[in-house]
């Protein structure tokens, strides 16, 4: 395991305050531990329903750790901190709910374009507005993905259980860090506040990534330049000797403004798209079950994946032959294995806890004569195993 600076009494103190083995808590408080193993050392937050346990969490082992914990005067400031610690070469994290993340989208368009790592979990919960505010929901798939202004990419990824979370926030950690970009990690308020057994691993279990340094002046020189060729600058570090100039205006490859030639924002944002496009392997992944023979698939994803597992589970003991498909990095969506499977079945349902987002994603792969149903509820109640077996016995 690596994490930069103190590297051996980092891992002293995990291994001190953090016993390997099952333990019985929150997903919010899994999603905490796993940030921590993945080397998450400055939190700033605002507390607010249903993620207010990931605050108390971290606010709570942090210090533990020589790490820093603010409370900020709001999620605009929160997410603002973040930058700021992640350019002093902190792993930072904040997380919110749909108000907090809606006050954060313009400082992450900010983070887009300055290409800074960081971690922005949400923990949706039903809206719009104020909604219902302890209750769960799937309804910011894409205020996720087109939140912020301007064109931009973003990868976003969604766990299905507190387990899940604790791999999967590390996972957030890494794609950050190797890509240099922001991670939106899209939790919900039901899988939040599930408390199930959750496995804390040995340290040297946890593998880790940290993000590119300048190996020499010149680099250094080009905080957005492309010296590697894989469209991901090195990032020199505030208060390591280096100037560097970070704006969220167009700039060129030293940094410095340039908001009037039309190549310079042409070259600079085409390259913020090629590092996310290019890079597939580091960020996609997907779930499959029984898709080998399936002529039924189902589509789902977070909290919803787990109810929509057992229906598929009941139904083939009925002899129905269908499939199960879930995205756990849900932007840039896999729409190559969604294309694919969708030309090998006749019927897809798409189940969330929504009125139907993923399912506009997913009908954008797959062919016309494919019967597309989406499974939606929302009030704050996730869909049950039933109600999904019932709509596949539909199709069958």
């Amino acid at each position: 395991m690596i994490i930069r600076g103190d590297e051996p009494e980092q891992v002293r103190l995990l291994k001190k305050l953090y016993k390997p083995g099952n333990y019985f808590m929150q997903g919010n408080e899994a999603l905490s531990y796993g940030a921590i193993f993945a080397g998450c050392r400055f939190y700033a937050g605002y507390p607010i329903t249903p993620s207010s346990e990931i605050a108390e969490t971290m606010a709570r082992e942090l210090p533990k750790l020589h790490g820093y914990y603010l409370q900020m005067e709001d999620e605009i400031g929160s997410i603002a901190a973040m930058v700021g610690a992640s350019w002093t070469g902190f792993k930072v994290m904040t997380a919110t709910s749909g108000p907090g993340f809606s006050l954060m989208q313009e400082n992450l368009g900010y983070a887009v374009m300055t290409e800074t790592p960081l971690v922005l979990v949400d923990v949706q919960r039903s809206g719009p507005s104020t909604g219902q505010a302890t209750k769960g929901a799937q309804g910011d798939f894409f205020q996720a993905r087109w939140g912020t202004h301007g064109d931009h990419p973003i990868v976003a990824i969604s766990p299905i259980s507190g387990q899940d979370a604790f791999w999967e926030v590390i996972r957030a950690f890494n794609i950050a860090e190797k890509l240099r970009t922001p991670v939106v990690f899209l939790f919900d308020g039901v899988l939040a506040h599930t408390r199930e057994q959750i496995r804390i691993p040995n340290v040297e279990e946890v593998e880790i990534a940290y993000r590119k340094l300048p190996e020499n002046e010149e680099e250094a020189r080009l905080p957005f330049g492309d010296p590697h060729g894989d469209g991901v600058p090195p990032m020199p570090l505030f208060g390591h000797g280096y100037f560097t100039h970070v704006t969220g205006s167009t700039h060129k490859e030293n940094g410095l403004r340039d908001v009037y030639t039309p190549e310079v924002h042409d070259r600079l944002v085409r390259r913020i798209h090629r590092k996310i496009a290019e890079n597939r392997h580091v960020y996609e992944k997907y779930e499959e079950h029984f898709t080998d023979d399936a002529e039924i698939l189902v589509v789902s994803w977070g909290v919803t994946a787990r109810p929509a597992l057992g229906a598929v589970l009941k139904a083939r003991e009925e002899g129905i032959k269908v499939g199960l498909f879930v995205p756990k990095t849900v932007h840039p969506f896999p729409g190559g294995r969604m294309r694919e499977l969708g030309k090998k079945v006749r019927a897809v349902l798409v189940a969330e806890m929504n009125l139907g987002q993923m399912i506009i994603e997913v009908e954008r792969y797959i062919n016309d004569d494919v019967a597309l149903k989406g499974v939606n509820k929302i009030g704050g109640v996730p869909l049950t195993v039933e109600e999904i077996l019932r709509e596949i016995r539909g199709v069958a």
